[in-house]
């Protein structure tokens, strides 16, 4: 990589926060010894919204970057392996009531191909098992709860996500970032200071005055002070076509099973959803729902009642959010990392791939070009495609849901605020097309492979409603075997739990 453009001497994140960290961390590792100075503000009085997260599989190539084993960083962040998402009651069609979102990997091409060869003819009306949890591997690890990391016995691999606490990975990492250079005020803002060409030039602070940089990352949260407030670049709501504004998070110590969870649960409720992460030390869960149709105690009530803790003293932590993203995450000088950018709800545990993709983007370009104008509308134009993808899986899910019991989910089935790509993505599958082909001309806008529109249509149960025996010469491949082949890989895996104390013992 060439050197940094001169004009960058020193980096001013802030905000702190898991956003803020992964940041300083990245900046540390890559530009520190070349004499770049970072440094990250934060307020002791802020609080950060993380209450125990997921992530994509994408995470693992972040530590990696940083050249740290999940050794290192697992067990002191309370973390657990991640195989996949499951989607119970978003849909009543008898059959897919349930559906796996799984990770794959090139050791599940053959399964792959006997699933979308069942699809599609299901979906072209012929009697065919369709439903995509009899095909990965990755489902049955999850129901048998092992971890993702398969033993000497084979070369079989799959792709794998994380659970972690997300008040402890942000500690982790700042104490990673501070061993490598970084400078960690804390402060409280109470201005912002601008050059007369409109750059920001610094931050005024209660007790360390006028902190001041060549480059800002605003990691300030929905406040979004220096993106928003300062340089007062737009902001792009999602509100008409993702409902969901608020959240309300509660503990639960694990079930004494044995067994620990490999999955993270999203399971379907009257007004939203509510997610179950395991960690190491309990399970993290909460419910996201819509204040256009229930309010703030009766949401909490409502998770009291699916977790069994209507009588119970634990707290409950409720959350806003501000769904949607900024017009430009690059402004001038000044990056907006986290929900400062913006934030799409949690269902795919999308919020740090989407960090950690900006923060890529930006490394590579600020090294090619620094501030010319044609790289930072390369990465605004990026980023933004990532969030609008994100938007529009996210959306699917509302949109195929087949339940009636509320006028939430009425509500989002009904609603016509709906994308062209996803609109087409619909018709084509609708009337039995090539839903592959439309796919691959979408993908310059798509975050989610084609294996995953496939398993959330076909999750979902989005086919005709009488199907037809098929020809006596058509391929068709029998789930049983399917099952069989993924159960028999089970054994090649080991328990969750003990890789995961193990871990910890070394």
């Amino acid at each position: 990589m060439s050197e940094q453009p001169s004009s960058v001497k020193k980096i001013l994140i802030v905000g702190g926060g898991t956003a803020g960290w992964m940041a300083a961390a990245m900046f540390a590792n890559a530009w520190a010894e070349r004499g770049i100075e970072i440094t990250l503000l934060e307020s002791r009085t802020i609080g950060t919204i993380g209450v125990g997260e997921g992530s994509t599989p994408k995470m693992r190539r972040f530590f990696d970057g940083l050249g740290v084993s999940e050794a290192e960083w697992m067990p002191a962040c309370n973390a657990t392996y991640k195989c996949g998402i499951r989607f119970p009651d978003w849909s009543t069609r008898k059959g897919f009531r349930s559906y796996y979102h799984p990770f794959f990997s090139h050791s599940d091409d053959a399964s792959i191909r006997a699933f979308f060869q069942n699809v599609t003819l299901r979906n072209r009306n012929f009697d065919v098992h369709g439903h995509p949890d009899a095909f990965f591997v990755s489902n049955a690890l999850a129901q048998h709860g092992r971890a993702p990391i398969a033993n000497q016995s084979t070369d079989y691999t799959t792709d794998y996500a994380y659970h972690f606490d997300a008040s402890l990975i942000g500690e982790f990492l700042a104490d990673y970032a501070r061993a490598r250079g970084v400078e960690h005020l804390y402060d409280t803002v109470s201005e912002v200071v601008r050059h007369e060409n409109g750059d920001v030039a610094a931050v005024e602070t209660a007790e360390h005055g006028a902190v001041s940089a060549d480059f800002f990352i605003d990691c300030t949260g929905f406040a979004s002070v220096l993106i928003g407030k300062t340089l007062g670049v737009g902001f792009q709501s999602y509100q008409d076509v993702l409902f969901n504004d608020r959240a309300v998070a509660m503990p639960t110590p694990h079930e004494d099973t044995g067994k620990l969870a490999s999955e993270t649960v999203s399971r379907a409720l009257k007004h939203g959803w509510a997610w179950k992460i395991p960690l190491t030390n309990r399970y993290g869960n909460g419910y996201v729902y819509s204040s256009q149709f229930v309010n703030e105690n009766d949401a909490e009530h409502e998770l009291r009642e699916h977790l069994g803790l209507l009588d119970s003293d634990v707290e409950a932590r409720h959350l806003k959010m501000r769904v949607g993203r900024t017009e430009r995450c690059w402004e001038r000088n000044c990056l907006a990392v986290g929900l400062s950018q913006g934030f799409i709800e949690p269902l795919e545990a999308t919020a740090l791939m989407v960090v950690q993709d900006t923060l890529e983007n930006f490394m590579q370009r600020f090294e090619q070009g620094g501030f010319t104008p044609r790289y930072r509308a390369d990465v605004n134009e990026k980023i933004n495609l990532i969030f609008d993808g994100i938007k529009n899986y996210i959306f699917m899910h509302y949109k195929l849901n087949t339940r009636d019991d509320t006028e939430y989910w009425l509500a989002n089935r009904k609603n016509q605020n709906i994308s062209a790509d996803v609109a087409r993505v619909l018709k084509v599958w609708d009337k039995g097309g090539d839903l592959l082909t439309e796919l691959r001309e979408q993908a310059g806008r798509m975050v989610y492979s084609p294996t995953s529109w496939y398993c959330i249509l076909a999750g979902m149960g989005r086919f005709p409603r009488k199907p037809k025996k098929p020809k006596a010469n058509v391929q068709v491949y029998d789930p049983a075997d399917a099952r069989q082949y993924c159960e028999s890989m089970v054994e090649h895996f080991s328990d969750h739990r003990a890789v995961l104390e193990q871990m910890a013992n070394t």
